[in-house]
């Protein structure tokens, strides 16, 4: 029996990673439809200016400072929710960093504080979540990545933490629904969003990092996020560049490894050079709201692609056009049993903006 969720206006939201970025858009368009709110991040500057904004907008929100690494962090983002307003409906686990380099070239205590905040930090939410959810009802929702499916050369570790969400949030919806638990839980599979994530990156790199095209909007993650607290739904992949990604790593793995070889790793490298390596969100909580990143291209305001898997009725037919395109991408990359050139390869990946 597939659970029932309460409308936005009706419920309470927890939200981590929730002062800049996806988090913080998801914060902003949830309270102006009504829902209350318990953010939580590791700046409490930002938190309390996010929070101040919202009640003097009418809203009623809450904050928690928490390092979601720390599980004992994340037991008091659930209890301030109990306390104030007596639990919560929907739990979103946004909050994550990331590195940029060669896997070489990252240090092994890096890439195990990246998978404390990506992969612990949310099976602690999950788990508390699971706990109070079991008993009143109402939605995870876990924000992975198209790199749950795929690998971003460059980000290797951002990626293998993504894989284990994916594995984690599949592993942990089979086991409530054997239970019969009256919770959905969501994955959501956002593409390149233009936000801070690659300044708060700690990058390894000898250039600045940025998004390699197309990048989308933050609101179009945010809208999904918050279908879902009100709609069941499994998985969502916001982003129709993302998805022909995430077909091509199922249907032309090969081909996508010389994407990623040959042009995606210049177009992640920005042409100046990095700030310097201290300032990232690895080690340090940013402080400061922001919405949007350094994306140097045009941002995609919406995905034509998203908008229509929200509605069964089209979905069929946008996954087909998705498939079309690879079909075209792997006929291609065979050329008649040889290998077509990069220039070549780099023009058919333009087909996944075909559907945006």
């Amino acid at each position: 029996m597939t659970p029932k969720l309460k409308k936005l206006s009706q419920q309470i939201l927890v939200i981590t990673g929730a002062s800049s970025g996806i988090g913080l858009v998801t914060a902003r368009m949830a309270a102006e439809k009504g829902a209350k709110l318990v953010v939580a991040a590791r700046s409490e500057h930002a938190l309390r200016q996010l929070c101040e904004e919202i009640n003097d907008q009418g809203g009623q929100a809450i904050y928690v400072v928490a390092d979601v690494a720390n599980q004992d962090d994340v037991r008091r983002i659930a209890q301030a929710a109990q306390a104030k307003f007596g639990g919560f409906d929907t739990w979103i686990n946004d909050a994550g960093v990331s590195i940029y380099g060669k896997i070489e070239d990252v240090p092994v205590e890096d890439m195990r504080k990246l998978f404390e905040t990506n992969v612990w930090g949310l099976i602690y939410g999950s788990l508390e979540a699971t706990k109070h959810l079991k008993q009143r009802g109402g939605a995870i929702i876990n924000i992975g990545s198209i790199l749950s499916e795929s690998t971003a050369i460059l980000q290797t570790i951002y990626s293998a933490s993504k894989h284990a969400v994916k594995g984690f949030t599949d592993g942990l919806r089979m086991e409530l629904e054997m239970d019969e638990a009256p919770v959905v839980v969501t994955l959501i599979k956002p593409a390149a969003i233009d936000t801070p994530y690659p300044l708060h990156a700690k990058n390894y790199m000898e250039r600045e990092a940025q998004h390699a095209p197309p990048a989308y909007a933050p609101e179009t993650v945010a809208r999904a996020i918050l279908h879902c607290c009100e709609t069941p739904e499994r998985e969502i992949t916001v982003g129709g560049g993302g998805k022909m990604i995430t077909s091509m790593a199922t249907f032309a793995p090969r081909l996508l490894d010389k994407f990623m070889e040959n042009v995606f790793a210049k177009q992640e490298k920005a042409d100046y050079a990095p700030r310097p390596r201290n300032q990232n969100g690895l080690d340090h909580a940013a402080g400061r709201l922001e919405e949007r990143g350094n994306y140097p291209g045009h941002t995609r305001e919406s995905s034509y692609y998203t908008t229509a898997t929200l509605h069964p009725l089209v979905t069929a037919a946008v996954a087909g056009a998705v498939g079309l395109g690879v079909a075209a991408l792997v006929k291609r990359s065979k050329n008649g049993g040889s290998t077509p050139s990069v220039d070549n390869q780099v023009q058919e990946s333009h087909s996944a903006q075909w559907v945006e």
